[in-house]
């Protein structure tokens, strides 16, 4: 069966709960789950997990997501570093 959304997205068997269920506690991943009308991501670090749920800590703060949700989890590498911010000189006034 699959989901309507933009990216076509067809039930998965079971191995990105198992990516969540065996990845360690403090790794950068993003997970795609369920909701109601459609699809959402979590892009963060994993904090904690339990049996039946897993907590990403996102830009936005804890997301908990219940395993049976998710359609697709993986390890992502760590966010780009900011390039430090040039200091803009305005000509008419120099």
């Amino acid at each position: 069966m699959c989901l309507p959304s933009p990216i076509m997205l067809c039930e998965v068997d079971s191995s990105a709960r198992d990516f969540l269920s065996q990845v360690d506690i403090g790794t950068r991943v993003v997970v795609r789950y369920r909701i109601e009308g459609g699809l959402s991501d979590a892009l963060g670090v994993l904090s904690s997990r339990t049996p039946t749920h897993c907590v990403i800590d996102t830009r936005r703060g804890l997301t908990t997501v219940d395993l049976a949700d998710v359609v697709l989890a993986k390890q992502v590498p760590p966010p780009p570093t900011r390039r430090p911010a040039t200091k803009r000189t305005n000509p008419a006034i120099d």
